[in-house]
């Protein structure tokens, strides 16, 4: 089923990818066959929030235990083919963000999250043709790195001025007719729309079980939200792209700075998005308000609190990582990338979670063990900074946040014996599960791939990944 629908998208990006005003018309066939929908179910199911259940209390366990992952996949493909099928309205849940605000999140019934998917396997390759190399969030092949990569090419390379801009509520204000009128551009076919169209219309069952009706918006927490997100806001990529090819070659652009204009470059992952400017302040500053009326179509408008102009020598955050120029080790100004304070900080507080309680219920080695699973996924996203020194903090504190909850476990206990027992090489260990050390993990800088990032779906894909992992593995041990 996979290889199927791995063919089918191939050629649905070929094809768009030829034509790049070519409208799709008969997608519906693509959406309800039997192998998408399995393909489909297969990635609802393999993911960790098939444990939730919508409105309807239904979960992916009930589905494969009652009901029959089968009889499940032919009524609801029965309900796609004959056009009685009606998305259910989200669960509403508010989940806490930065500064003690809450953000909505909605969690779709499990049969929608399967139609979900696969409308996505189908619209996506079609949609992915025309999207611009500048956007790095929720694309295939696509990640933050690649963002913080540019950033840093562009940073060194003479754009010192940076617009860091901010979209209010990007995900509950987005217009439904601007992304249904950008959807359309592309797909022809009424039933696909008419589908799109019932998810952005479905509803939201808030905490108190009201239902709520959406007139602006997608639920994040649904798996379609993500896709419709980048059509719309393809419209701010389009527009700077349009701009960056107007500024003409490298020596148009060279003189047009040296007359005191500027030039500028957009890089995007998801709602969050910078400009580099090659230039003043002031032309930074300036780009404010050409940024709202390109997004105020949108349905959307900027932050006037979180959007300003800084320098690169003033730094910023974005992405988690802290980008600043300073001065290196040999006199020449350098750009830092490294894990800024709030997210230090955020790891340092789910650690400090962890160990705040010596309840019986958790052993040692279960303790270290969610420890463990914290720092490990940090290390791995900040490996690819200027991070040694952050590493070195980190494994001071959670040594001792482990050894301060050891000893409050055993306050009867004298230290000889705590060292005995738990630190017998000086770190802490207990039952074969030994604390996850930051210093070990590689700091390595990430490469810069530009425009050169092919979607899965391209030919040769497979080919390039596989020899970047051997040459990422061919690396790792010569350095060791």
């Amino acid at each position: 089923a996979r290889e199927r629908v791995l063919g089918i998208q191939r050629k649905l990006h070929k094809w768009a990818s030829d034509d790049r005003d070519r409208r799709f018309t008969d997608l519906h066939n693509l959406v309800c066959d039997p192998t998408t929908l399995l393909v489909a179910w297969q990635r609802v199911r393999s993911n960790r929030g098939s444990r939730s259940a919508g409105v309807d209390g239904q979960t992916a366990r009930h589905v494969e235990q009652v009901l029959g992952v089968e009889e499940f996949l032919g009524s609801l493909r029965q309900e796609l083919r004959s056009g009685s099928f009606r998305p259910l309205a989200v669960k509403q849940r508010m989940i806490p963000k930065r500064g003690g605000r809450l953000r909505r999140l909605g969690v779709p019934t499990l049969r929608d999250r399967v139609v979900q998917a696969a409308l996505k396997t189908v619209l996506e390759p079609i949609f992915e043709a025309q999207f611009e190399p500048c956007s790095y969030g929720f694309r295939p092949g696509r990640r933050a790195h690649d963002a913080i990569a540019e950033i840093h090419m562009l940073a060194t390379n003479s754009y010192e001025s940076v617009l860091e801009a901010d979209i209010e509520a990007c995900f509950d204000s987005l217009s439904h007719p601007a992304i249904l009128g950008r959807v359309r551009r592309r797909i022809a076919d009424k039933r696909v729309m008419a589908l799109v169209k019932a998810f952005l219309k479905a509803g939201i069952m808030n905490e108190l079980g009201d239902l709520e009706e959406t007139v602006a918006g997608t639920p994040q927490g649904g798996i379609l939200s993500p896709l419709l997100s980048n059509v719309a806001l393809s419209a701010l990529d389009e527009h700077f792209a349009g701009a960056w090819q107007a500024m003409g070659d490298r020596r148009q652009r060279e003189a047009i700075r040296r007359r005191g204009g500027a030039t500028y470059r957009l890089v995007r992952y998801a709602d969050d998005f910078v400009v580099c400017v090659a230039g003043g302040q002031g032309h930074a500053q300036a780009l404010v308000a050409e940024v709202e009326q390109v997004i105020a179509p949108l349905g959307l408008r900027l932050s006037q609190e979180k959007t300003r102009v800084v320098s690169i020598d003033e730094g910023f955050d974005f992405l988690g990582f802290a980008i600043r120029r300073v001065r290196g080790r040999h006199g020449r100004m350098v750009i830092h990338t490294y894990p800024s304070k709030r997210s230090l900080q955020a790891v340092k507080a789910k650690v400090r979670q962890i160990t705040k309680h010596t309840g019986p219920d958790q052993a040692p080695d279960q303790l270290i063990h969610r420890v463990n699973a914290v720092l490990r996924g940090w290390c791995a996203y900040f490996r690819h900074g200027v991070s040694s020194a952050t590493f070195g903090y980190l494994r001071h504190y959670a040594y001792w946040r482990v050894v301060g909850w050891l000893r409050r476990r055993h306050r009867k206990r004298n230290w000889r014996w705590l060292r005995r027992t738990y630190l017998t090489e000086g770190w802490p260990a207990h039952n074969g599960v030994e604390l996850f050390n930051p210093v070990s993990v590689r700091v390595e800088r990430y490469r810069y791939r530009g425009a050169r990032i092919p979607p899965p779906w391209a030919r040769g894909y497979v080919a390039m990944r596989d020899h970047a992992t051997a040459m990422d593995h061919l690396e790792g041990l010569i350095a060791r």
